[in-house]
């Protein structure tokens, strides 16, 4: 058996130490060790390998904007060891055979386990529930639903499917945005929308539905999670929510945490997300919510569109950015550097957590002897300029284009197998 040894790591920005790994699995932690294959740690940051609750990897339908494969190769790049595939493709991942598929895709290529989210209603159409079951029971073992990208508005449709997924500890993923409330919504509603001549998306329409939908799941007794929170109102609600036991999650995305809307300014339409780019306070606010814990983890929302669809007008411009190859620099950036947390919680945040809510089993795992080697070795004192054109996603529509970030995955371990060693990709054989 061939024993592997990362050299010179530092766990959680700890001391110095090597990891032994023998068939995807770490067998020793200490310093001398010796093996048959050595990967130089250079003395870096190592991290349980990362696991994204919230990618838009479009297979299928959409294979001009991602793949699977180019995709999981963004991912690994980003230090990503698990992504959760949304089921807004075409067709709509709400059947077993749609979610297997993309599944098998995911073990084909290699470069990340990917996780397939199912549907909550059938075609995301939001008037019968999908085959959440046999979703659930599938090759796939689906444990995430969500209508992402259309929210799921009818309380009482909302109130089954809490109710269906307690039977196989599943989870409803909420996109949190009431649909009258934002027709024709085009930015963050406030001063800044009347200025501009862009419909406003009030941030009443999320607080809403996170209200409704907490009350819902604590009547029910089910999980909850809130996708890509995004306002002061939301966090406070949320807050307010777990203080009263009930059991809810939610995610923030890495361009929340950093970006304003004073960006739309410049009519780009690269800046159009959903939910939208809000106010320096609401930044604050989650920012603070992360900080304490309010908000469970980061989720990258990775949203990639050819370019037809982002370079036109504002007004008829795709909802999206991309985020699995920049979110550990943003997190470095904007919670890491400024003290507001250290490398242990950005673990918990951008891991552990996220893969407890999605029920991985495999990952988010402390780097232990035992525990499955997945790692990815960071690079926090680095620098570098974020070009479009050396993504490995399909897609260009990154926001933060000729913007100096901080830190470098330096390599990435899936099982102890490496998908990405000093910053390029390592082609893969089938995964496991």
């Amino acid at each position: 058996m061939t024993t592997t040894i990362l050299r010179q790591v530092r766990p959680l920005g700890g001391e110095p130490v090597d990891i032994a790994i023998e068939d995807g699995v770490i067998t020793a932690i200490g310093t001398g060790l010796e093996g048959d294959e050595v990967i130089e740690g250079g003395g870096h940051i190592a991290l349980p390998g990362l696991v994204d609750l919230h990618t838009h990897l479009r297979e299928p339908g959409r294979e001009d904007a991602e793949t699977v494969r180019t995709g999981s190769q963004a991912a690994a790049r980003g230090g990503f060891t698990c992504v959760h595939a949304m089921a807004n493709t075409d067709p709509v991942a709400d059947t077993a055979g749609v979610v297997e598929q993309v599944y098998r895709l995911g073990v084909e290529h290699g470069f990340c386990d990917v996780q397939p989210i199912g549907a909550v209603t059938v075609g995301l159409m939001g008037e019968r529930l999908a085959e959440l079951g046999a979703m659930a029971t599938s090759a796939a073992g689906v444990r995430v639903f969500s209508d992402d990208g259309k929210c799921v508005s009818d309380a009482v449709l909302m109130r089954r499917a809490l109710e269906y997924v307690k039977a196989f500890d599943g989870v409803v993923a909420q996109h949190a945005q009431e649909p009258r409330l934002t027709e024709g919504a085009q930015m963050n509603e406030g001063a800044l929308s009347g200025e501009l001549g862009l419909a406003g998306w009030p941030a009443v329409a999320e607080e809403a539905i996170i209200a409704r939908d907490v009350l819902l799941a604590e009547h029910v007794g089910s999980r909850l999670h809130v996708c890509h929170l995004s306002t002061r109102g939301s966090v406070e609600i949320v807050r307010w929510a777990k203080s009263r036991g009930i059991d809810v999650t939610a995610e923030v995305t890495p361009h929340h945490l950093l970006l304003t809307d004073e960006l739309v300014r410049s009519y780009d339409p690269i800046y159009k997300v959903n939910p939208p780019l809000r106010s320096a306070d609401d930044v604050a606010a989650v920012r603070e919510g992360l900080a304490d814990g309010t908000i469970d983890i980061v989720a990258t929302d990775h949203a990639p569109h050819p370019m037809e669809d982002k370079e036109c007008e504002w007004d008829v411009a795709a909802f999206g950015m991309l985020g699995l190859e920049t979110a550990l620099s943003i997190v470095q950036q904007t919670m890491v550097d400024t003290g507001a947390i250290g490398w242990e919680r950005v673990a918990e945040s951008m891991s552990a957590a996220p893969a407890r809510i999605g029920r991985v089993e495999r990952h988010g795992r402390p780097l232990a002897v035992g525990e499955p080697a997945n790692i990815v070795v960071y690079d926090p004192a680095a620098t570098r300029v974020v070009e479009p054109a050396d993504t490995a996603s399909l897609s260009r529509n990154t926001p933060y284009a000729g913007i100096e970030l901080p830190g470098r995955v330096v390599a990435t371990l899936l099982r102890g197998r490496p998908t990405v060693l000093d910053g390029a990709l390592i082609e893969q054989e089938a995964s496991a």
